[in-house]
């Protein structure tokens, strides 16, 4: 079995190339050839936490199977530990044999950051010159990376309501690549970051909305992220009906999950026939994309486990031909 660290998932997985294999994932989904059951999630209430197990198969030309376990522990920073921490676990798909471990914690980061890069490659305006990410927690340099590997912006606007957090998330990447090549603004409002944005995304754990529609420019292109709990709901409900085309990684997931759907729906604010489709079936060719200049296009992801075992597989094949990682037995 094959161990492989953080680290080497860094250097073996650029973004522009999760960009790629995500988009492929997501279709390998929408076209049915994947198994991907809806994540269990375990409370671990004593502690503040939960545990999610999520596995998938993924058919293709060379099967591949696996399982990631993430844990979600908002107490952790606290003691000095991320409070997202994941393994992944990949299975060789011609024995049943665990192939290789790998850290999903970073992995999760850069499936999650493309995925929103996938949909705003597809989607956003190409002249797309201005940015807003909202949350400056741990995904918000794999969801800053994945804008900027999109769209050649010239600014992005960062919000988040501890304003000393966000300004040390930019002091902490601003003169590393790819992140100089752009002007980042930690926005003093949420209005700030949105007003005139062209790419949107968000990426908090709210349970309100972090932005107001009002704010939002014709032709911006918006990625919700962060809510992936039915408590959790950082999208005004508002921006549902101004989209011309919403998209989501997986509807059935999206309206299980996520308080940005599930409330409107529940409401009657929204309609399901509204959503567009997945964005493997964008990927795929057999929905349509952005129509015109001025529409507003959306994409809500929760995340599925296809991404994951995409990924691992992909990382897994490069560690052996870099002859990267940590071979173990037991």
């Amino acid at each position: 079995m094959l161990v492989i660290s953080g680290e080497e998932i860094r250097t073996l997985y650029p973004m522009k190339d999760a960009i790629e294999a995500t988009k492929r994932a997501f279709r390998l989904f929408s076209e049915g050839k994947t198994h991907v059951p809806l994540r269990t999630n375990l409370p671990v209430k004593e502690n503040n936490g939960q545990v999610l197990f999520m596995p998938a198969f993924v058919g293709d030309e060379k099967p591949a199977v696996g399982i990631k376990i993430v844990s979600v522990f908002v107490d952790n920073p606290a003691k000095g530990l991320p409070a997202v921490p994941s393994t992944v676990l990949l299975v060789d798909a011609e024995n049943g044999f665990v192939k290789a471990l790998m850290n999903g914690t970073v992995l999760t980061q850069i499936r999650t950051g493309a995925a929103s890069g996938a949909a705003t490659d597809l989607l956003a305006r190409h002249d797309s010159k201005v940015g807003a990410l909202f949350g400056a927690g741990g995904q918000a340099e794999f969801q800053l990376e994945a804008m900027i590997t999109a769209r050649t912006l010239e600014e992005v606007r960062v919000f988040d309501p501890r304003i000393e957090s966000c300004r040390a998330f930019i002091d902490r990447i601003k003169d590393r690549e790819p992140f100089s090549r752009v002007r980042l603004v930690a926005a003093e409002t949420s209005d700030e970051a949105v007003r005139g944005a062209d790419i949107i995304t968000a990426a908090t754990t709210a349970r309100r909305p972090v932005f107001s529609a009002d704010s939002v420019k014709p032709g911006a292109h918006i990625n919700g992220v962060g809510s992936y709990t039915p408590e959790m709901q950082e999208l005004d409900p508002r921006l549902l009906n101004l989209a011309g085309k919403i998209y989501m990684d997986s509807i059935d997931a999206v309206l299980a999950e996520s308080a940005d759907l599930i409330n409107p729906l529940k409401e009657k604010t929204f309609s399901r026939d509204s959503i567009t489709g997945e964005l493997g079936e964008l990927a795929a060719g057999t929905k349509p994309g952005r129509a015109s200049s001025e529409e507003i296009t959306l994409f809500k992801t929760v995340g599925i486990a296809v991404q994951d075992v995409v990924a691992a597989e992909e990382i897994f094949r490069r560690a052996e031909i870099h002859k990267a990682g940590k071979t173990i037995s037991f």
